[in-house]
């Protein structure tokens, strides 16, 4: 089991660097210079070249593009991510401040998502061929079609201004209390329903590769009722496949919640991140980012060993 979980980490390594470079070169090699946005409009012309020297030289921006890499390699070794060019505020301390927001919208989400997900593909497949599965079927088809953007906006138009129950953005509170759990309903749907349509699909197949099984026909001529055979005996083994997409589902979500986030004003990541993106500041950008593909190996990692633990005929290799 160790060497197992070490094995994957270290084959990780190379995913997280990578991602890393690659967009550290994505934004060093991009038009414009940042050091431009911290020149104050009203200073006079024969000051500006003086005054842009200085915030070059500040920030390491006036070094080669190699040494500036190296250089961040070392720091985020260290975790020293530095200071937020627009906020002027630590970034690591930013990132913690809005992880927890993060976490709880996606982990809401992807509840939701299996749950809509698991039982619309379970009654789609136990009503194979009827309407009821057609209509299953396409609605998990527009569910992953639908762009997101578009759906928060219609939620928001519908709940928010036509029918004004719940809160159309922000954040107020944990999940616990009224307030905090009604700002955080919309955005938890959105993100939700994108994923269940493909969990939904996935399980409806994996449904049906194991609903004639003898074990499955065993159960049925001893006389269990049907709710009995089709939970126990089918959905159980059905869902070891489904397992496995588990950690690319809350992928998505994850990367959902850039989209999300910046549309409902929540305090999260993916709003932090689009923030930073339009102020070309680089270290909000690559932290966050590093902080995203950290959070995919994570995940999927954590995907892996559920699946050895819940499947006893997978062993570590």
């Amino acid at each position: 089991m160790r060497q197992y979980i070490v094995k994957r980490l270290l084959l990780a390594v190379p995913t997280i660097v990578g991602a890393v470079t690659l967009v550290f070169f994505a934004i060093h090699l991009a038009p414009g210079d940042p050091a431009a946005l911290f020149i104050p409009p009203d200073l006079p012309s024969n000051q500006t070249d003086e005054a842009y020297a200085l915030i070059r030289a500040q920030y390491g921006f006036d070094q080669p593009i190699p040494v500036q890499y190296v250089r961040y390699l070392q720091r985020v070794a260290q975790l020293d991510f530095g200071q937020s060019l627009r906020q002027k505020t630590n970034v690591v301390n930013d990132l913690l401040a809005r992880i927890p927001n993060t976490l709880q919208l996606g982990l809401v989400a992807l509840l939701l998502s299996m749950l809509i997900g698991v039982g619309l593909g379970v009654l789609s497949a136990v009503n194979r061929g009827s309407w009821l599965d057609n209509a299953t079927m396409f609605g998990a088809l527009f569910g992953v079609s639908m762009p997101s953007f578009w759906f928060a906006l219609m939620l928001i138009l519908l709940f928010s201004v036509t029918l004004p129950i719940l809160p159309p953005s922000g954040f107020d509170g944990p999940i616990y209390t009224w307030q905090g759990l009604s700002h955080l309903i919309l955005p938890a749907v959105v993100l939700g329903l994108g994923g269940a349509g493909g969990l939904a699909r996935y399980t409806r197949s994996s449904m049906l590769e194991v609903i004639n099984n003898d074990y499955v026909r065993t159960a049925r001529a001893k006389g269990l009722r049907e709710n009995v055979v089709i939970i126990r005996h089918a959905l159980r083994n059905a869902l070891i496949p489904v397992v496995t997409i588990l950690g690319l589902s809350f992928g998505q979500i994850l990367s959902g919640t850039v989209i999300v986030e910046t549309v409902f004003a929540w305090p999260g990541i993916g709003r932090y991140l689009v923030s930073a993106i339009n102020g070309r500041d680089f270290p909000a950008v690559q932290a966050s980012v590093l902080l995203v593909a950290v959070s995919f190996v994570f995940a999927n990692l954590g995907t892996d060993l559920l699946l050895v633990y819940i499947d006893p005929r997978i062993r570590y290799e």
